[in-house]
């Protein structure tokens, strides 16, 4: 059983992501509309997941980073 997502704290206050989830070598993450797109470092590279980790964490700059970086570079999508 994967962990729990855990809520975005969306600092900037108009953030589409709104939880994530972090594993070894990825992170999932929900955006408002209930889609969860899942970055591995296979994916999206190790550097691109490690950055979205720390944003994810401090809650800024997560759907900014991933819209410039890593749009499609997802390994699965859940809608």
């Amino acid at each position: 059983m994967s962990a729990p997502m855990i809520a975005y704290a969306n600092l900037s206050g108009d953030s589409g992501v709104r939880a994530y989830r972090i594993g070894a070598r990825q992170i999932t993450v929900r955006f408002a509309g209930g889609a969860e797109y899942v970055y591995t470092h296979a994916s999206a590279g190790r550097e691109h997941v490690e950055a979205m980790k720390l944003l994810a964490r401090a809650g800024r700059g997560l759907a900014t980073y991933i819209s410039q970086h890593v749009h499609d570079a997802y390994a699965g999508k859940q809608p």
